[in-house]
């Protein structure tokens, strides 16, 4: 009882707070996603980034594990689901790059920091940011065809992480007023997510949900069982092996369907594995937690 009175503390406000962006889509109000999202990515969340990791109290060493877990832990889905694929005769194209990455910034950092604090979020933030930098370029590769990958250096989030990870081994620390100062800032990108999730998923057009169905389970299962199994391989301490399972099972990103819109051919069937992989995570992250935390 005590274990799920936890989990549902931990996933309750996530889920309701991207019900709050649902419920005002449908409530006919107004919601610049575009706006929104150029916000947080070039605002709060560098902010976020750049003083979570400047806090991190951890080993360097432990970092640099959790690192080399999560590159590790992103080759292993590509060959999965570029297995799964082949066998299933699906465009690579099309569905490669949302079942690797997940949501992992959306949900994935708040999940961390409600069910494991501080520290969690820390090292969640370690994953996000490769996630993006290996999304933005690997996988902005696998969507258009090709890309540079020097599109990632333009990325505030990669700026903040170079940063952040250079006053971390250093122990630095930015002056408090400057502290405070990125820590509000830092403090909108959360709550921004979590709503602008909802609404991205009610103005969604799905299709092909039964396939999406099978795939959004698959993704999670996969991930979560890839994700504990490398965290073991490379030692990783309970928060950090707990904090990569999760972040790596996360479900299929809304930036997903922006991309494959842009420039891939079947733009509705990703928006159906965001729709169908969102609602699994509804039931399949708080088993997950149950058995993480």
């Amino acid at each position: 009882m005590n274990v799920a009175l936890t989990v549902l503390e931990i996933v309750a406000p996530v889920f309701l707070l991207a019900g709050v962006g649902f419920a005002w889509v449908r409530l006919g109000y107004d919601y610049d996603v575009a706006f929104v999202t150029r916000l947080a990515m070039t605002l709060s969340v560098p902010c976020l980034i750049f003083v979570a990791l400047m806090r991190l109290d951890v080993p360097a060493a432990a970092v640099t594990a959790l690192s080399g877990a999560a590159l590790v832990a992103y080759g292993a889905l590509a060959l999965a689901f570029w297995i799964v694929l082949r066998i299933a005769r699906l465009d690579l194209r099309t569905y490669l790059a949302p079942l690797i990455f997940g949501n992992t910034g959306n949900l994935g950092l708040p999940l961390a920091l409600f069910a494991f604090g501080e520290t969690g979020l820390g090292y969640a933030v370690v994953v996000f940011a490769i996630m993006a930098i290996l999304s933005f370029t690997f996988g902005l590769w696998l969507v258009a065809g090709g890309g540079s990958p020097l599109r990632a250096l333009r990325e505030p989030m990669v700026g903040a992480t170079f940063a952040g990870g250079v006053f971390m081994w250093n122990g630095w620390q930015t002056p408090t007023w400057l502290t405070n100062t990125l820590d509000l800032a830092g403090q909108m990108a959360i709550p921004l997510m979590l709503i602008t999730l909802g609404v991205a998923v009610a103005r969604l057009h799905p299709s092909g949900l039964a396939r999406a169905l099978v795939l959004s389970v698959m993704k999670v299962v996969v991930a979560a069982s890839l994700g504990w199994a490398i965290a073991t391989a490379f030692a990783l301490d309970d928060v950090a092996a707990a904090v990569l399972t999760l972040q790596v099972a996360t479900p299929v990103a809304v930036t997903s369907y922006l991309l494959a819109q842009k420039y891939a051919d079947e733009a509705e069937a990703v928006a159906g594995l965001v729709v169908a992989s969102t609602l699994v995570s509804v039931a399949a992250l708080p088993v997950l937690l149950g058995l993480l935390v």
